[in-house]
Formats: structure tokens, C-alpha cells, sequence
């Protein structure tokens, strides 16, 4: 199993591959292709919980998913991903949630969206031996303050403040960035500017690795963001297999006789 000292040292070196996971199968799935990272996110509000944004997803929410990914997980690197709230209000409230991923959950780190309030946050968990992947860019939990999920770091001003927090959690002892849906020339000067690896979805070739969506890379939502690729069709082979079972068993094809047990022992039952 890799752990964060591992994954800081591909770097510049090897690309990373990460992928969201929410549940035990999809969790063996993605572990057993080789995935260096299967990230919990609280992106399970919008793939799996039926929320339009991840803003109601709870810490229970994360835990439990957490628990049922890590059970399933042998060798990928398993990270949290910390709820709206969850972090940040209180330094004390902060730890204990980030910790129980770990104590109870079996994750072997965390993510937080990142900002000037999570410098010395980042800081501390890592002191108390709670590794720290950052997350600048868009950040979903901010979209009631975006008014959507808009492209960030496009202008001077916002670029330099992104490169200013990565270096700035960097030294706060994170371990990794990840950056989401910012200019391409702009994810690769901060991963030239900084050691430890950067982490793209929507920002370009030149990050050190990539993340994505389960739901989106295998094809099981029914709308993908722009950046986001489609590697297979799952939605359509679920529709496709529903849709035979239906018809299976509204034409009495289903059950078979190979799918029942008669037992002789009661046929004087009645």
C-alpha cells in the first residue's frame, strides 16, 4: 500500500492516477486496476446521495463511505475528503472529525478545500500525524458564494493567489494539491513551483497526476463535466440489463426452472 511519503516522491517522476469511490464493490474495482489513490469525496452528495451540491453531506455521510472504501481497499492510498463545515470553524471540532477518518474510518489521510483560513489548519493536523492533500482551484463548496462552478485562477490577481496557497500549504507540511478546473498554463506553473504533487480534474496535461469522478469515467451519470472523460458506458449496460430483467419477468422467462429448488420432502405439505 502507498503511502503519502510514497506519493510525494512520484512527483515529477510517475504520473498519479486517483479516482472517487463510495462503496466496498466500486472501491475493489478501482483498487484492483492498479489506482494509486481512491478518494472519498463528498461528492457522494451528487453520485450517490441525490443532492444537487455537496453543501448537505454530513461527516456521518463521509464516515460511513470512508469505512466502506478502506474495507475494500488493499492497495491504494485511501483519502477523505471533509465535508462543508467539517473543518475550519473550530481548531478542536477540526481535528476530531480529520481524525476519526483515520482512528475509526481506515483512511490514511485527508483532503480539505483550502484557503488563507486552512494555512495553519493544514499545519497542525499535520503535527498531530493527520496527512494533509490540499485543494485550491474551484472548490464546490463554495458555490453558493460562485453562483455555479465557474473556472478559477483566470485572471493575474487569481493566479498569483492560487500559486501563493500552494506554496503556502505546502510549507504547511501538506503532501499533496490538488487542482480543480483552473487554466492549464496556470496548474503548470504551480507544479513547477512546488515539490509535492499536484493533482488535476480540469486543469490540463501538466499537473503531476489526474482525478476524476468514478461516475463520469466509467459513464454512469447522466451529465459529465466538460473536463471529464467518458471510458465506458455503464449507465447504458445497467439500463440495458433492467430492462431484460423487466421484460423477464413480466413474461414469465424469469425465474427458470434452474433458478428455483423444489424440495419432495413437502410435497404432502398440504
Amino acid at each position: 500500500m502507498p503511502t503519502v511519503r510514497d506519493l510525494r516522491t512520484k512527483a515529477g517522476e510517475e504520473p498519479i492516477t486517483m479516482l472517487t469511490a463510495y462503496d466496498a464493490p466500486t472501491a475493489g474495482i478501482v483498487d484492483d486496476a492498479g489506482v494509486d489513490v481512491v478518494l472519498v469525496g463528498d461528492s457522494v452528495g451528487n453520485a450517490s446521495l441525490g443532492y444537487e451540491t455537496t453543501i448537505p453531506v454530513t461527516v456521518d455521510d463521509v464516515a460511513r463511505h470512508v469505512g466502506a472504501v478502506s474495507r475494500a481497499t488493499d492497495d491504494a492510498l485511501v483519502v477523505a475528503d471533509m465535508p462543508f463545515l467539517s473543518f475550519g470553524v473550530d481548531e478542536k471540532d477540526s481535528l476530531e472529525n480529520a481524525g476519526r477518518m483515520l482512528k475509526e474510518e481506515g483512511a490514511e489521510a485527508v483532503k480539505i478545500e483550502s484557503g488563507p483560513h486552512t494555512v495553519e489548519l493544514t499545519e497542525k493536523m499535520v503535527q498531530l500525524g493527520i496527512p494533509v492533500m490540499a485543494h485550491l482551484g474551484l472548490t464546490p463548496q463554495h458555490v453558493n458564494q460562485y453562483g455555479g462552478y465557474p473556472r478559477q485562477g483566470t485572471d493575474q490577481d487569481a493566479a498569483e493567489r492560487i500559486l501563493e496557497l500552494a506554496r503556502a500549504h505546502e510549507e504547511a507540511g501538506a503532501f499533496s494539491l490538488v487542482l480543480e478546473h483552473v487554466p492549464s498554463n496556470l496548474a503548470a506553473e504551480v507544479t513547477d513551483a512546488i515539490d509535492i504533487p499536484t493533482i488535476g480534474i480540469g486543469a490540463g496535461p501538466d499537473c503531476d497526476g489526474q482525478v476524476l469522478v468514478v461516475d463520469d469515467a466509467v459513464g454512469l451519470s447522466e451529465w459529465s463535466p466538460s473536463f471529464a472523460k467518458q471510458f465506458g458506458s455503464v449507465r447504458e449496460e445497467m439500463e440495458n440489463a433492467v430492462e431484460e430483467y423487466v421484460t423477464s419477468v413480466e413474461s414469465g422467462e424469469f425465474p427458470a426452472e434452474e433458478h428455483s429448488h423444489e424440495e419432495a420432502d413437502l410435497e404432502d405439505i398440504y
